[in-house]
Order: structure tokens, then C-alpha cells, then sequence
């Protein structure tokens, strides 16, 4: 028998890292594979504690490097990372935190605008074509006033003859 077979937080902990291993969790998503696995209570809580305490969970990093995952490789904005944030357990206020911290809505319509610019090499200049970009500004989950402002900036670089 191992000694992990024989102390339950250990046994905990060995799951935790197999878990960790792929990539960045949140507390909330290492409770719950805890708890799947049939891990007691007590023994998650302690073994959460212990991963907190060693840095190996740290839910202020994953919402940081989340962030800026999805905004710099995927171009998603706050309305679509928020929820997301939310589902894997993150506290509401490091979400706020995070999403309107330094930068507020003017970095937020500098990421609208970059989208644009890659998406759409000359501004949308018919209706068909601004309601497909503003579809997909939405979609990507920039706040609708956000993707509207954003439309009309860069309308406004179209160059004039």
C-alpha cells in the first residue's frame, strides 16, 4: 500500500496535481474533480488550502491570465469573458476587478476597434455589412453600445477622397 492510499490528503493532493497538471484551474474547478472523485469534505478543504498556500491555486493569476488569453488570442470582450469567469467559480467582484480594473471602457473600445480593423481590412460601408460586423463584435462579446461606437470609429478612418 502507498502512502497516498493511506492518508486521504494525500490521496487528495495526487488528484489535485494530475488535475493541475494540464493547465490552470480555479479553486471552485479543483473542489468539484475533488468531490467527483468522492474526496470527504474536510479533506478537499484541506487539500485546497494547502494548494492556496503552496501557490499552486490562485484564483487572482488564473482570472488574470484567463483574461488576457481571450482578449489577446481570441478578441472576446468583457460581456462573453464575464460569464465565463462566473461558471468556473470565480468571485463576481475579482471579476469586476479584472474586466474594469486600470483599463475601463476605453481599452475595451481599443479592442473593438483592433477586431474590426483584422476582420474587416476596409470599414463596413453598407448596411449589410455593418449589421455582419456588429453580429460579430456581439458575438465576440463586446457590450452593444461598445460595438457601436467602435463601428463609427473606424467608419470614421474611411479615408475621403
Amino acid at each position: 500500500m502507498t502512502a497516498s492510499q493511506t492518508d486521504p490528503l494525500q490521496h487528495a493532493l495526487d488528484l489535485a496535481y494530475r488535475y493541475l497538471n494540464r493547465r490552470e484551474r480555479t479553486r471552485t474547478e479543483v473542489g468539484r474533480r475533488l468531490e467527483q472523485a468522492g474526496i470527504e469534505q474536510a479533506v478537499r478543504e484541506e487539500a485546497l488550502s494547502t494548494l492556496t498556500e503552496q501557490g499552486v491555486l490562485d484564483d487572482t493569476r488564473f482570472v488574470r491570465l484567463f483574461v488576457e488569453d481571450k482578449r489577446g488570442l481570441e478578441g472576446w470582450g468583457n460581456e462573453r469573458i464575464r460569464p465565463a469567469l462566473l461558471r468556473r467559480g470565480i468571485d463576481r467582484d475579482l471579476v469586476d476587478d479584472a474586466l474594469h480594473g486600470a483599463d475601463g471602457g476605453e481599452r475595451e473600445l481599443d479592442r473593438g476597434l483592433e477586431l474590426l480593423r483584422v476582420r474587416f481590412p476596409i470599414p463596413p460601408q453598407d448596411r449589410r455589412e455593418r449589421d455582419r460586423a456588429l453580429g460579430i463584435m456581439l458575438r465576440k462579446g463586446y457590450e452593444p453600445d461598445v460595438a457601436l461606437d467602435a463601428l463609427a470609429a473606424y467608419a470614421r478612418e474611411l479615408p475621403t477622397e
